[in-house]
């Protein structure tokens, strides 16, 4: 896995060991998408221009990461869905690190981020982009940005892992 970050911008890059139609319902379909990443969504289907909601549920992929998202079971998000190219991207908007239960997120802009797909010889690139932290409120971007640097290593080898499973 290779970090390319900046200020306002995380880019996580990994090869995954399966084919195309796999990761690409790993990362579209809310279920599946659901469990190696820790959420239970609402809806079944990401659909562009929609916003789905959901809640965080640990992970069922790795004990440690699940036993870290423990303190924030049933915490209501929602992402607003901005792309869905079959085999080739999907894509979404949301408040980042957006856990302060007395906290009103709604006024504050959202990143977005991009799930881009490439076949490789030896399996699927993957390449996490989230774009937009300089426009998240100075006050909050920093801890922002750092959680979910953090968070999309975290996820990066959550997918590896659920793919794995078959």
């Amino acid at each position: 896995m290779s970090d390319l970050n900046t200020a306002t911008a995380i880019v996580k890059q990994t090869t995954l060991k399966a084919s195309l139609p796999r990761v690409w319902r790993a990362i579209s379909d809310p279920s599946e998408f659901g469990q190696w990443f820790g959420l239970r969504f609402d809806r079944l289907a990401f659909v562009p221009g929609e916003t789905i909601t959901g809640a965080i549920a640990p992970t069922v992929v790795d004990a440690e990461v699940a036993k870290r998202q423990e303190p924030h079971p049933g915490k209501r998000f929602s992402i607003r869905n901005v792309a869905l190219d079959p085999m080739q991207r999907f894509a979404f908007q949301w408040h980042p690190f957006a856990i302060d239960p007395d906290a009103d997120y709604d006024n504050e802009p959202m990143t977005t981020v991009t799930f881009a797909l490439e076949e490789v010889d030896d399996g699927v690139r993957l390449t996490l982009t989230e774009t937009g932290f300089e426009l998240i409120p100075e006050a909050r971007r920093a801890v922002a940005f750092t959680a979910n640097d953090g968070g999309w290593t975290a996820q990066m080898r959550l997918i590896a892992g659920w793919l794995a499973r078959g």
